[in-house]
């Protein structure tokens, strides 16, 4: 007789392997077909609710590691409020404007192929529109959840008239004005930019000293020290620290002055050792002093300045109103002109005759040569620093006074009204706090306005009469109708007149004006998403740690100002993606990882898998060894399922379930523990830490299953009656289980739970998703903490015993578990607890026999081989195998089980 036809073997048809990359998209069409993420919210109609406002992404290319890392956070968190009792809508968005997409169409356009400003918007919202499109379908691809029929793009005509709106609100409450301002600039792109448009490089760069005469003391000088020979043609003053301690040095016949604590290390710099210490004085005794400047007939003003560090240089600043936001505010104090003789390519203008039609950086090189002949240059290096580079183009930028549009940080105490603001939002992580206040505390006024062509136009006019700028709120609202009842692109086709009919200039009565040609900054835009797109305040902002000097910072600035209010509860950052080094990816460096790769190769849910098991809160590595881990765990999850999913085969819930009172006591305990799992898991997520969620599902899976409890079983669940109450009571906990963590795993797994949820029998699912199903919370009825203590320490035991039989493997006495016999001498403290599971500590250990001996100080364990001989259906040893002469080669235990057929 074939007795392994007797036996209870696992049967599903829920595949081993799992072939992400060709099942998960049937999976996602299902999804669509049955319009799950539109039935989740229809159930959610009346419960309350949860917003996550989506950062729009730049529609400019496929999405990389980034996209996905935010994207996944955030359908993990959608997910489980909406499967928590939440209505939690989702509706992404996409950045459609501004200097990234109009650099990327250029570049791909090709500088031989100029285009009108009209073409060129053209060209920018096909490529826009083509992008949505495709980084839809990748993200859709990822498993994400969301309003993906109906999604906010920023070149909407009802999203750039609530961003007039938005900038009509803040005019009428005074913060808009014009002013010539030093600004980060772009010498390539030839427009200014944002501080979050700014990265720092490291770059080699002139290091020069340069003497100042001072009039009226012959051979006396101011020492300066800069690293942008080019900005001294707008010099007109050099700044010192009041309180710092000044020296004049004599070196030779010339006497310079210069912080004391700098002396040594500048003159170790120019290789000089003799030189005396005339006097020493703080540095207010030379403000007002008049010097001459070293190569241009101008007088340059000593002025005061308590930004001036002993970090490097000579304590003496050069000083160029028109190249830096701290010259300029100190030319505002000091009354000091603003000269910038640099146009939008970075040339010098005929205002530099010296200079004319040069480049800043390649004119350096000349300046030097000039402060040298003039004998003005006291010493020449280099010196390699971080310095600031457009973002886009990857070329670096200058600081230059241009006209623009700003935003008046002071004005109605919108800065300090800001940092109150950020006090009352939560944190995550809590530095986030810090970290805003710190920049908006030393953030200049918001310039937004950009020299492009592919935006949201500034609604200001200039009378053509006199030239004064006009910002009218009934003009503004004229243009938003214009917007709203036809398309942004009605402001570039109408005339001036048809927007400012019947207004007069304020300065000289004109009534004739021209329109601005700058647009708005993207930051304005996109910091203008919780009007365009919300109804209330969002709960949560999620994006990574940068925006905490863009989206974060400037949504939150627009919202002050309109409504004194933040627009979000709570902002939660994430870091970056790194290679497995630690480095950042670059396609220049060849380390590059796509998201989309990693889907072909492994399926989506190895990558949601990756995500959520990282601790976003920091950068996060990535490499080929990390993904094998990443698929091994996988792989040992989807196991897990398989073998409850194969062990409930022939179980029918309404039928062979067993009550809780009537469950044997290791299935209570297992129990116990799936609650303890809900009860974490759901703090766990409640606190976005979603690697601590997956941990302790794979820790649930691995060592309190796999490793345990799910070992254990196989005897019962193999070779026990069929229709038995044991077999039964461990089915009824299986199917609890496996109710308990498909849900729990769905926001992270979202595919396989999937995929497993529809292999279950019908009358299994009241539900067609398993993002129907409710998010799991405790029954009480299953929490028994006696027995948790009972068999905490039985699992102790179990470890010890785990130790000898490993031992009495390596001694050759047994290769496998059930060839032993394990003999327990158990201390005082724990003898009772094994005479009252003794029955149960043969399939606890996993042997064939367990025999408890005599007390003794401590529990001492020793391992023998089994007695009897080996059960060929059950593969325990027994005594009992060969005394029945129908089956000699079974054990009593089965002979019954096979005879009650």
């Amino acid at each position: 007789m074939d007795y392994s036809k007797t036996l209870n073997l696992p049967k599903t048809d829920f595949p081993m392997k799992a072939n992400l990359p060709k099942r998960e998209p049937e999976i996602q069409k299902v999804w669509e077909e049955e319009d799950i993420y539109n039935c989740l919210r229809r159930k959610r109609k009346d419960a309350p609710m949860y917003i996550l406002h989506d950062g729009p992404p730049y529609a400019n290319g496929d999405i990389h590691m980034g996209h996905a890392l935010n994207k996944v956070l955030k359908d993990i968190i959608v997910k489980y409020k909406l499967m928590s009792g939440f209505d939690a809508p989702f509706r992404p968005g996409w950045d459609c404007h501004g200097l990234p997409i109009e650099y990327s169409v250029l570049k791909e356009i090709g500088a031989e192929t100029p285009l009108k400003p009209k073409e060129l918007r053209k060209e920018c919202e096909k490529y826009v529109r083509c992008f949505v499109r495709v980084q839809m379908e990748q993200f859709k691809r990822l498993g994400i959840f969301g309003d993906w029929k109906n999604p906010y793009l920023t070149i909407n005509s009802s999203y750039s008239e609530r961003t007039i709106e938005m900038f009509e609100k803040l005019v009428t409450a005074g913060y808009i004005y014009k002013s010539v301002k030093p600004v980060y600039w772009c010498i390539n792109c030839q427009t200014a930019l944002a501080e979050a448009e700014v990265e720092y490089i490291e770059r080699t760069d002139p290091s020069i000293w340069v003497r100042f005469k001072i009039k009226d003391r012959p051979r006396s000088f101011l020492l300066i020290w800069t690293t942008t020979p080019w900005t001294l043609p707008a010099n007109v003053a050099i700044a010192v620290h009041p309180r710092y301690e000044y020296q004049e040095i004599k070196v030779g016949e010339d006497i310079l002055i210069m912080a004391r604590e700098l002396v040594d290390s500048t003159m170790n710099e120019a290789g000089i050792s003799n030189y005396e210490v005339i006097r020493a004085f703080e540095g207010a005794e030379l403000e007002e002093i008049r010097c001459t400047h070293p190569f241009i007939e101008r007088e340059v003003k000593v002025v005061l300045g308590d930004y001036v560090t002993l970090e490097q240089g000579t304590g003496c600043v050069h000083i160029a109103p028109g190249h830096g936001i701290e010259d300029y505010e100190t030319g505002i104090t000091y009354k000091l002109p603003v000269i910038s003789p640099v146009d939008e390519r970075g040339r010098f203008t005929e205002d530099v005759a010296l200079f004319s039609g040069q480049g800043v950086f390649a004119a350096n090189p000349a300046i030097i040569e000039t402060l040298n002949s003039a004998g003005s240059l006291f010493h020449n290096g280099e010196v390699t620093h971080s310095y600031p580079h457009c973002w886009r183009c990857k070329k670096p930028i200058i600081f230059r006074a241009t006209s623009q549009w700003f935003i008046n940080l002071e004005a109605n105490d919108l800065r300090k009204r800001t940092m109150e603001a950020i006090k009352d939002v939560e944190w995550i992580p809590d530095w986030g706090e810090e970290r805003l206040s710190n920049m908006l505390r030393n953030r200049s006024d918001w310039c937004i306005s950009r020299q492009r062509v592919w935006g949201v136009p500034i609604p200001a006019f200039y009378c053509k009469s006199c030239g004064e700028y006009l910002v009218s709120q009934d003009v503004i609202r004229r243009v938003r109708e214009v917007i709203r009842r036809e398309s942004l692109e009605a402001w570039f086709d109408k005339g001036a007149e048809e927007f400012t009919n019947g207004t007069t200039c304020n300065r000289c009565g004109g009534t004739t004006f021209c329109k601005e040609t700058d647009i708005l900054d993207v930051w304005f835009e996109s910091g203008s998403s919780w009007a365009a797109v919300l109804d209330r305040k969002a709960d949560l902002y999620l994006e990574g740690s940068d925006q905490h000097r863009g989206w974060f910072q400037s949504s939150l600035l627009i919202a002050i100002g309109v409504k004194n209010e933040s627009p979000y509860k709570t902002v939660l950052t994430h870091g970056f993606m790194l290679d497995k080094d630690g480095r950042a990816m670059h396609k220049s460096l060849g380390n590059v990882i796509s998201p989309l790769s990693i889907v072909s190769r492994f399926g989506s849910d190895v990558l949601r898998l990756f995500i959520a098991s990282s601790d976003y809160r920091d950068d996060i590595r990535l490499g080929e060894e990390i993904l094998k881990r990443v698929v091994d765990t996988y792989r040992k999850i989807r196991n897990t399922f398989r073998f409850i999913l194969g062990n409930l085969y022939d179980f029918n819930p309404s039928q062979d379930k067993v009550e809780y009172n009537d469950l044997l006591p290791i299935d209570k305990y297992i129990l116990h523990r799936l609650q303890e799992l809900i009860e974490e898991v759901n703090r766990s997520y409640e606190r976005f830490e979603f690697y601590r969620v997956t941990r302790l599902i794979v820790n649930f899976c691995i060592v309190d299953l796999s490793s345990f409890y799910l070992d254990i079983l196989k005897d019962r669940l193999y070779t026990s009656y069929r229709y038995s109450k044991d077999r039964w009571s461990a089915q009824t906990v299986l199917y609890e289980i496996l109710r308990t963590l498909l849900p729990i795993m769905a926001p992270i797994l979202s595919f396989t739970t999937e995929e497993i949820w529809q292999s279950l029998p019908p009358d299994w699912k009241n539900e067609k998703s398993v993002y129907l199903v409710d998010f799991p919370h405790i029954n009480e009825e299953y929490l028994n903490e006696e027995l948790v203590k009972e068999w905490k320490e039985l699992r102790n035991i179990r470890e010890d015993v785990n130790y000898h039989l490993e031992l009495a493997r390596s001694e050759g006495i047994l290769k496998s578990s059930l060839e032993a016999k394990v003999l327990i001498f158990p201390s005082k403290d724990n003898v009772s607890l094994l005479r009252k599971y003794e029955e149960d500590l043969r399939s606890l250990f996993i042997v064939s026999q367990v025999r408890i001996g005599t007390t003794s100080n401590k529990t001492e364990i020793k391992v023998e081989h089994a007695d009897g001989s080996k059960c060929s259906r059950c593969w325990n040893y027994s005594e009992t195998v060969g005394k029945n002469g129908k089956h000699p080669v079974l054990c009593s235990r089965c002979i019954s089980v096979i005879e009650r057929g």
